[in-house]
């Protein structure tokens, strides 16, 4: 098992890798530093080869690909995940392997958004998206995350080899987070400097579609995380369209002891079921969700576990 694995996941970087790894050599000279390289058309792999990078390969298209490969395949005890395209400084990342190795960190985020990101990104979609994704996830999950879709993080072992990678993309991120806010992970925030990628070096990110599928991983983690809230909104909002269309019906039935609209009183009433159903639904998957997280935990000390016992195989 490594002590430090640096994981660069890459596509189409050949302009910028090189300087990555050399200055994640010279930040961490005790890591190892892996390059996985996903389908590029350029010569990324040849050139992070020849800088003494470990090159491997993810034939499946996406970040999110990419990244359950390296989780799969690597064992250490801090992992330091970072971007291709020379945009965070590596001088942080041994700040961050230290919070993971001896403050019980299980996810240190490189925060951006407290630096520098917003006067060097040239992008204004790109910065009002993060701060929007920000915010939400900040007020859905009730926690304090500075940077949501930061692409320089350090994890812990149990981290690792306990998150369920279901995203492709770069949706990835988000996905992280909430995972780890969920699950009442460590999260610590270390704030680094952004810089823009160098000219010749293009983003893989699209700002729009991108954003709709973060948009849609975010909805997707409250409804599997948070299910009461989720369906007790649903429910809330059929019932306040039954009531609007009921009250009319009941005040004429006052005034006139008579119900002329049977079909708007008719369909109210089946509005209504689904709000107790949606509700109902909310109740009983909440549950589930809390035996989830003791489950979890169960796992979580089995992974420790065999952690340590790595340890005292080595000694």
């Amino acid at each position: 098992m490594d002590k430090i694995a640096v994981l660069i996941p890459c596509y189409n970087e050949a302009k910028t890798i090189e300087k990555v790894i050399k200055d994640s050599r010279e930040a961490l000279p005790e890591a190892v530093i892996y390059v996985y390289d996903n389908n590029s058309t350029d010569d990324t792999a040849a050139i992070a080869e020849k800088a003494g990078a470990v090159v491997r390969h993810e034939y499946m298209q996406g970040k999110g690909n990419v990244i359950r490969r390296m989780f799969r395949e690597i064992d250490a005890h801090c992992y330091i995940m970072v971007d291709g395209d020379d945009t965070y400084p590596m001088e942080y990342a041994a700040e961050m392997a230290d919070k993971v190795l001896n403050h019980n960190s299980d996810m240190v985020v490189g925060d951006r958004l407290s630096s520098t990101y917003f006067t060097e990104n040239k992008r204004p979609f790109h910065n009002f998206g993060n701060s929007m994704v920000r915010s939400a996830i900040n007020h859905l999950f009730d926690c304090d995350i500075k940077d949501i879709m930061t692409g320089f993080r350090a994890f812990s072992y149990g981290f690792v080899k306990s998150f369920p990678v279901m995203s492709k993309g770069f949706e990835i991120e988000t996905e992280m987070t909430i995972f780890a806010v969920f699950n009442h992970m460590q999260i610590d925030n270390v704030i680094v400097e952004y810089r823009d990628r160098p000219e010749g070096s293009v983003s893989k990110l699209n700002t729009y579609s991108d954003g709709f599928k973060v948009i849609r991983t975010i909805i997707r983690l409250y409804r599997d995380y948070k299910p009461f809230g989720f369906f007790g909104i649903w429910a809330l909002i059929l019932a306040c369209i039954s009531a609007g269309f009921f009250i009319p019906v009941l005040l004429e039935f006052f005034e006139t002891g008579k119900v002329d609209k049977f079909p708007t009183l008719i369909v109210c009433c089946f509005v209504m079921i689904a709000a107790i159903q949606a509700l109902f639904a909310g109740m009983t998957l909440s549950h589930e969700v809390t035996n989830n997280r003791r489950d979890f935990e169960y796992r979580f000390k089995q992974i420790s576990k065999q952690e340590r016992d790595s340890d005292n195989e080595k000694c």
